[in-house]
């Protein structure tokens, strides 16, 4: 059990970092398109390059996202039902749900889109619009992303079956840590600070 604890704190670890990186997507998203905009509306510019990687880098904050919103246990639940029970139904629920529901869907769905991105790669797809994008780097985001979902199924459910073992404390207990955009915050103010 030590050695798949471990191994789900790699796993962890992995999609934290991700999970940082992405506030940093979603600030140059902002960044892109407010750009855009005021390049179309001041001096009439457009390009659909702009346009595709906004979308683009939505796909990124969203595939990618995933599994550190799963990490964080920020997915929504119906509280209604699983508030009233017991940390560890709750926890034979999130069981159930991994290994019944999350895990094949991840695999297939990876599974499925595998084939999408290696033909848009090798046949060289570009974007139907003109001045766009070539395709392949948004269709690899599917596979990847539903590869880090499906791997951090598998932390999860490491950490289920460890709390209702008695290794662990419950996993679904928030603690209290700052979030990466008040560690962002915190770090610009800070730089500040040592500017003055």
């Amino acid at each position: 059990m030590q050695a798949l604890l471990k191994l789900a704190r790699m796993i962890d670890a992995v999609n934290e970092r991700i999970g940082k990186l992405i506030v940093w997507l979603v600030l140059i998203s902002v960044l892109i398109s407010a750009g855009n905009a005021v390049m179309r509306k001041a001096f009439d510019l457009s390009s659909n390059a702009f346009l595709e990687i906004q979308w683009y880098l939505f796909s990124a904050i969203f595939l990618l996202g995933a599994s550190w919103t799963l990490l964080r246990n920020e997915h929504i639940r119906i509280d209604v039902i699983s508030g009233r029970l017991s940390s560890r139904a709750q926890n034979w629920i999130d069981v159930f749900g991994i290994v019944f529901f999350l895990l094949p869907m991840a695999a297939i769905i990876m599974w499925l889109s595998w084939p999408v991105f290696t033909l848009a790669y090798t046949s060289g797809e570009m974007s139907s619009n003109p001045g766009g994008l070539i395709r392949w780097p948004v269709r690899l985001l599917v596979p990847v992303g539903f590869f880090l979902l499906l791997l951090q199924g598998l932390s999860e459910l490491v950490k289920r079956i460890a709390f209702l073992r008695g290794v662990i404390p419950n996993p679904l207990e928030k603690v209290k840590a700052p979030t990466p955009e008040e560690e962002l915050a915190a770090a610009i103010k800070a730089a500040k600070g040592e500017a003055k």
